[in-house]
């Protein structure tokens, strides 16, 4: 009995599904000229948690001959409702008959009703075969000056700036500029210079010269010179007494008697007339040449890196300068930038 109750229970639920599912099938337009498009819809009345399984159609496949495929889409859904479009187009004038779609509902195949297109072609009146004209070649675009005035207009600006930069580069080549080299040069260390020129005074013979006062002149300012530039000092313009003073506060204290006693007899010489002989002149010349040796500074360097000093209208003119050399490379570099833009336009208006 049991057994009975599960047969009629499972006969029910078939016939239940076959009442409730059914396929419908309609196209728009039925009728079309070539090279446009139908569409057919596709609808199922099917349970809720029906499985439908739709017919697998491809892009540019053929439904049936002439009738080609363009496009499918599933849904809207509604309820127990859901749908399929396709598309279809055709590119022969004829009256195609479209075979029914199958769908698959649970498992169980369903086809649709048969489905009609007409596709319609140009009427062509053959009796006036004169008025047909074959097909005519590429044609070129018309010339409009609206495509060609901004590459035009570009290119006379370019030109300007050309003549512009030239202009600017000709006043930069022409202006000489003040050009600041650094020199390194060598120089003679104090002891050097001042023993090159007692050379010199013993080269001139004048400390057997009848003129004691030019003699010790010489002499003097030689040791003054050293003095300066060995300590730092002013002694040009200092009174020998003064620069005896100023020594000794140094360390070089052991030759200041021979040097204290070289500056009197100078000082006699120069301003009182006072007479010397020539074995004095020697020796004050040993003196100073001992004092030089004594306190000289041989550890000092011989090179010496000499700035020119740059006037205010010189460094004016450099400033100047470098002004104009950034405006004249900016220019070029606006020229380039013009240059590929303008040819890059005529390119696109010429292909």
């Amino acid at each position: 009995m049991k057994r009975i109750m599960i047969l009629v229970v499972l006969a029910a639920h078939t016939l239940l599904g076959l009442a409730q599912s059914g396929i419908e099938a309609k196209i728009d337009p039925i009728e079309m000229m070539i090279g446009e498009q139908a569409t057919v819809t596709l609808t199922v009345q099917a349970g809720e948690d029906a499985k439908v399984e739709w017919p697998q159609l491809k892009s540019r496949q053929l439904l049936v001959p002439g009738v080609e495929v363009i496009a499918t889409k599933k849904g809207p859904d509604s309820g127990t409702t859901q749908t399929m479009t396709v598309v279809l187009t055709s590119f022969d004038g004829n009256l195609y008959h479209l075979p029914p779609f199958e769908v698959k509902v649970n498992g169980k195949e369903l086809k649709s009703a048969d489905l009609a297109l007409k596709v319609i072609e140009m009427e062509v009146d053959t009796t006036q075969l004169d008025k047909f004209f074959g097909p005519k070649d590429v044609q070129d675009n018309p010339f409009q000056w609206s495509d060609w005035a901004p590459s035009f207009w570009l290119s006379l600006l370019m030109l300007v700036l050309i003549a512009l930069v030239y202009y600017l580069y000709l006043r930069l080549r022409d202006n000489k500029p003040v050009i600041a080299h650094i020199k390194i040069v060598k120089r003679l260390l104090p002891h050097q210079k001042a023993m090159k020129e007692i050379e010199q005074i013993k080269a001139d013979k004048m400390v057997s010269a009848e003129n004691p006062k030019e003699y010790y002149t010489k002499l003097t300012d030689t040791l003054r010179k050293y003095i300066e530039e060995r300590y730092g000092f002013s002694a040009m313009e200092m009174t020998s007494t003064e620069i005896i003073d100023r020594l000794m506060s140094t360390d070089d204290k052991q030759s200041l008697d021979e040097l204290r006693q070289l500056f009197m007899t100078a000082d006699l010489v120069k301003f009182a007339k006072y007479s010397t002989m020539i074995n004095e002149n020697d020796a004050n010349l040993v003196n100073a040449i001992d004092f030089i040796n004594q306190t000289k500074l041989e550890n000092q360097p011989v090179e010496e890196i000499q700035k020119p000093q740059l006037s205010e209208t010189d460094q004016r003119s450099q400033r100047e300068r470098r002004v104009l050399k950034i405006v004249i490379w900016s220019i070029f570099t606006l020229i380039v930038v013009l240059f590929c833009y303008i040819v890059y336009s005529v390119f696109q208006l010429l292909i």
